[in-house]
């Protein structure tokens, strides 16, 4: 294909095309080729815009946490099925509304301010001097996609929120009263009575009838239904194929042995303490001190710098090459002033590790290794070469393959997923090969595909299964199964609703419980706060206990395969010393919540404000995604099907 690419670029009908496009740009002109008045902003909210690249960036940071917390990767399509593309969307279209009414309303940090701040910023100081590095700071902002004016508009935003903040919540204090229902709601105790329903209390239904189970594989067919499925012919070009006999040729062997001889080897390192001192003569001073046996931290602080510390360090590692130069001439404990590049300085060496050299042979197995290596993936990429070169001339796969002297190998049935029809993986393959697989129709063939770390493949879709339910036979009793245990659940809870009538209408629980074989249990002083720690009841019945009124009879899961029927036989509410002192305790976290609640609802009213406008589809483009269908897409789509 890329041969094809190349030879219709040198043909008189190339140069032909580019001409008259060259024509074209001369005579309309290209600036309005780009110009136009689509925005590619995803937030607008009054002055500000945040634009595709920012929210990428937002929305990248955003996702990179979520994939800490659930420990896996995730994808921009598998976060936008979620919704966290709207989320990431919304906090930040609420968070430039709520900077835009600051900004508005006069709550500006001044310049002063935001210098100071910055300046507080370690990873902003050149470790040498000491100092707050300009060029330094730009460039740590240009590694997170950031510029000093957006970095400090975000250090603005935050600053001027936070003082807002606290002059909102400085006094701020929720009615004892809310704290005190807050209290009694989380520590009222409850107490249940209830007994068991199991499967003993009910006659088993009976086998199912072949008409039955068809309507139940029906009714889940969408979770029976086997995936589509394809037989594969593959064609793989690796390393592996050919590396383990290719001879190594010692003249290329002593030559990047040559090359490497001094990355290889073990440097020199020292153990030193560096001054930076202003002068000459404060050298001299300085120099003197440490020779009398002064700490060299306490001159360096008296000096108003920080003494740099080389701890077993090569010559490379020390940032003045002046300084390095003189520091790997000293001998151990000697003391010397050194005018470097960046100033003068005072250097005392306490350490001295000799290097060592590496030789041929102590490093022959790894050299030979790179080198086969090397030669394994040029053998490897001509074979794709001769493949490429043979199918572009219209040879088949197999064919090509034989030209190339590539095995070929059948693989599957596999599904997109990679799994056998048993649901076991299917070896062979990877993602990239089954993206390209599952693309093509039946009989079609890919071009040669990178796969990675030196690898290429090409693939032929020999057969395609398509997508089916399997035979009733295949899957009965695991049909039968599913049925019998539904059945049963469905006479279980009848009988549970059944008992649970008698309850109401007056009859005690030991009465109800009696006609069953049960007995009855009691779970008491139950709270919200030890309801976790229950091992009694579910946590289905939990739930409807604390839903209850008192009294109330309710049905709900058992522990094991059962239901319970439950009583909420009392409701106590915490008082005395207990309930005051609760109340006191939680008055702080009501506090805090109800300030989030307060700032929640401030951003919201920002966003009415501001009025923001929000682009979905500028938001989806930003990830790689195809925009949302507008309602006139939809139209035009209707009106073309109607057609």
């Amino acid at each position: 294909m890329l041969a094809a690419v190349r030879t219709f670029a040198k043909s008189w009908v190339a140069a032909v095309l580019i001409g008259l496009l060259i024509v074209s740009f001369a005579i309309f002109g290209i600036h309005d080729v780009f110009k136009g008045g689509v925005s590619n902003s995803v937030v607008t909210a009054g002055s500000r815009k945040v634009s595709a690249t920012d929210f990428k960036r937002e929305f990248d940071n955003f996702r990179k946490g979520a994939e800490q917390q659930v420990g896996q990767p995730i994808t921009n399509e598998v976060a936008a099925a979620n919704g966290l593309d709207t989320r990431v969307l919304n906090d930040v279209a609420n968070r430039e509304a709520f900077g835009e009414m600051l900004w508005k309303i006069g709550v500006r940090p001044s310049d002063v301010l935001i210098t100071r701040e910055l300046q507080k910023i370690p990873a902003f100081f050149d470790q040498v001097s000491g100092r707050f590095d300009k060029a330094l700071y730009a460039q740590r902002l240009s590694e997170n996609g950031l510029t000093p004016p957006a970095f400090e508009m975000i250090m603005r935003d935050q600053i001027a929120e936070a003082h807002l903040a606290s002059a909102f919540a400085n006094g701020l204090r929720v009615p004892r009263a809310y704290t005190a229902l807050g209290a009694i709601y989380g520590l009222e105790s409850r107490d249940v009575g209830y007994f068991t329903v199991d499967p003993r209390t009910v006659a088993p239904p009976p086998l199912p009838t072949d008409a039955q189970l068809t309507t139940l594989m029906q009714e889940n067919a969408a979770a029976l239904t086997r995936p589509e499925f394809r037989v594969l012919t593959v064609v793989r070009f690796s390393p592996s194929m050919v590396s383990a006999d290719l001879p190594i040729d010692p003249a290329e062997l002593q030559k990047r042995f040559e090359y490497r001889r001094d990355t290889l080897s073990k440097p020199e390192t020292r153990s030193l303490i560096q001054i930076p001192v202003k002068d000459a003569a404060a050298a001299q001073t300085v120099a003197a001190r440490l020779a009398k046996g002064e700490a060299p931290a306490a001159i360096a602080k008296s000096l108003g710098v920080d003494a740099i510390t080389y701890a077993d360090k090569p010559r490379t590692a020390i940032a003045d090459p002046k300084v390095g130069e003189a520091a790997f001439r000293l001998p151990v404990g000697q003391i010397t002033p050194v005018k470097g590049d960046l100033g003068f300085a005072v250097i005392a060496v306490s350490k001295i590790t000799p290097g060592q050299a590496v030789t041929l042979d102590q490093i022959r197995p790894q050299l030979e290794a790179e080198l086969r290596k090397d030669a394994a993936a040029e053998k490897v990429y001509a074979m794709s070469q001769a493949y490429s070169d043979a199918h572009d001339s219209g040879a088949n796969l197999a064919e090509s393959a034989k030209k190339a002297n590539v095995p070929v190998l059948t693989i599957g049935p596999v599904s997109e997923q990679g799994g056998s029809p048993q649901g076991q993986p299917v070896p062979g393959v990877n993602e990239k090969l089954l993206k390209s697989a599952f693309s093509l129709p039946q009989g079609g063939e890919s071009e040669v595909e990178e796969a990675g770390q030196g690898e290429y493949y090409a693939v032929r879709v020999d057969k395609i299964i398509p997508k089916a339910m399997p035979p009733l036979a295949e899957v009965k009793p695991q049909l039968t199964r599913v049925w019998m245990m539904r059945e049963m659940v469905k006479r279980l809870q009848a009988k549970a609703d059944e008992l649970a009538a008698r309850v109401r209408k007056g009859e005690s629980l030991e009465a109800v419980a009696a006609t069953v074989g049960g007995q009855v249990g009691r779970a008491t002083g139950i709270d919200r706060q030890n309801a976790g720690q229950n091992k009694i009841l579910s946590r289905d019945a939990l739930i409807k206990a604390f839903n209850a009124k008192s009294g109330e009879v309710f049905t709900a899961e058992a522990t094991t395969f059962g239901l319970i029927v439950g009583k909420l036989e009392a409701v106590r509410a915490p008082t005395g010393p207990t309930l005051a002192r609760i109340t006191e305790e939680s008055r702080p976290q009501m506090t805090e919540g109800t300030f989030r609640e307060i700032q929640e609802d401030a951003r919201k009213a920002a966003r009415s404000l501001v009025k923001v406008k929000t682009n979905a589809n500028n938001a989806r483009i930003a990830l790689g995604l195809e925009p949302l269908e507008t309602k006139k897409d939809a139209k035009a789509a209707k009106t073309e099907t109607a057609k």
